[in-house]
């Protein structure tokens, strides 16, 4: 830290004693200044003179008033005038108690607004030049009476000036501080934005095939004894959905690596291309499932063929858990103009809890996911029985604003 640096962190601790040691030095100079008289006559020379009592207990008021100029700036102003005014009526010769004053105008313009520095500076300039040109021993237009009224307005400048400076400076500051907070809650927002979709994609991963091991198991542990073959390959289609279960989840967890670390996932994420893979899980774990396609030859941006793949995958698994052993579901993929339509029936009888009863996630991570597309979701039982999902896709993903394509 440099010497200036260093002074001026004792100022700002310090700031009392700063003030006394200014005090000191304004009385040291105005003490010099008494000792000396201009005198023009063909050539300028300086006459040593001594000055009186009341001149040395004038400066010395003005310069003990000094030491607090920050807690009572006004107040210090008025009481140097007051003295100033003093002196330029009683002194002969005059003696510099008005540097005191010009300090204390300085204090003002520097801690106040800018109005009131005008109003405070014409008051003192006049009121302090009026009383030298009026009431002085000197001529009216004597320099000294002329340096009163520039050195009053240099006082009032320079202190302006510095609390402009300061102003500046504190508005950088807060700007940079602002910014600051916003980058921190801009990186907040994201990692639970990213915390949000790793939890509903591990929510669909886990759902959907722990409801097929789920059913296969049964189907196991019920024809166990009288049909052991039937048994056997609803066990490797236990095993076979496990496995696929811990594949996406390691997929899926693989996501939270860095860039640099080893055996980071390959594998790109799921999407319709995979559609017949996926409602052939739950042909074999015995739900039937139709599937209508209108969409071929569309190519969908990565975020929404995935989202399309998820909604399809917890909707046939809804229809696994809840709508009852014989139930039969519908998927249909339509392109109509700018969007992609999902939708998926079922007639179940709804023996089992209703997929939209608050029980899991399943809905609300559909409803999430749709959310974040800008599309739409509508779901609810079908008259007559079943139940239905229906989600709209845009393909070009508008952001809050609709600016453009994000």
């Amino acid at each position: 830290m440099s010497t200036l640096a260093r002074a001026r962190c004792q100022a700002k601790a310090h700031p009392l004693a700063m003030d006394a040691v200014l005090a000191a030095a304004v009385l040291a100079c105005m003490v010099a200044g008494s000792f000396v008289e201009p005198r023009h006559r063909d050539s300028v020379n300086w006459v040593l003179r001594t000055p009186d009592l009341l001149s040395l207990i004038l400066m010395t008021l003005g310069a003990a008033a000094l030491v607090f100029r920050r807690r009572a700036p006004m107040a210090v102003l008025a009481l140097t005038g007051t003295l100033s005014v003093v002196e330029s009526v009683t002194g002969d010769p005059r003696t510099p108690v008005a540097m005191s004053a010009v300090i204390a105008l300085y204090t003002v313009a520097s801690t106040t607004d800018r109005p009131t520095t005008w109003r405070v500076g014409l008051l003192t300039m006049t009121v302090l030049t009026g009383a030298a040109m009026a009431a002085g021993p000197l001529p009216w237009y004597a320099q000294e009476n002329l340096g009163i009224f520039a050195w009053t307005g240099i006082g009032a400048t320079a202190g302006d000036a510095v609390r402009s400076r300061r102003a500046f400076v504190q508005a950088i500051r807060e700007r940079a501080e602002r910014a600051e907070r916003t980058r921190e809650e801009e990186a907040r927002r994201r990692v639970a934005e990213e915390r949000l979709r790793i939890a509903r994609d591990l929510h669909d991963v886990v759902a959907h095939h722990i409801a097929l091991v789920n059913v296969q198991a049964g189907v196991a542990a019920h024809v166990m004894d009288k049909r052991p073959d039937q048994a056997k390959q609803a066990l490797a289609h236990v095993r076979e959905a496990s496995r696929s279960a811990l594949g996406e989840l390691r997929a899926t967890v693989g996501l939270l690596r860095q860039s640099g670390d080893p055996e980071a996932p390959t594998e790109p994420a799921p999407g319709l291309d995979r559609l017949d893979e996926l409602t052939g899980t739950f042909r074999s774990a015995g739900l039937h499932v139709e599937v209508a396609r209108t969409d071929q030859g569309t190519t969908l941006p990565a975020a929404v063929d995935l989202a399309a793949y998820r909604i399809i995958q917890e909707a046939l698994t809804n229809v696994q858990k809840h709508a009852g052993p014989q139930a039969k579901a519908e998927v249909s993929v339509v392109r109509v103009g700018p969007n992609i339509e999902i939708t998926v029936l079922d007639d179940g009888s709804g023996e089992n809890e209703s997929p939209d009863s608050g029980g899991g996630h399943g809905l609300l991570g559909m409803r999430e996911r749709v959310s974040a597309l800008r599309g739409t979701l509508t779901t609810g039982p079908r008259y007559g029985g079943g139940f239905r999902v229906h989600a709209i896709l845009p393909l070009e993903n508008r952001t809050p604003t609709g600016e453009g394509p994000a």
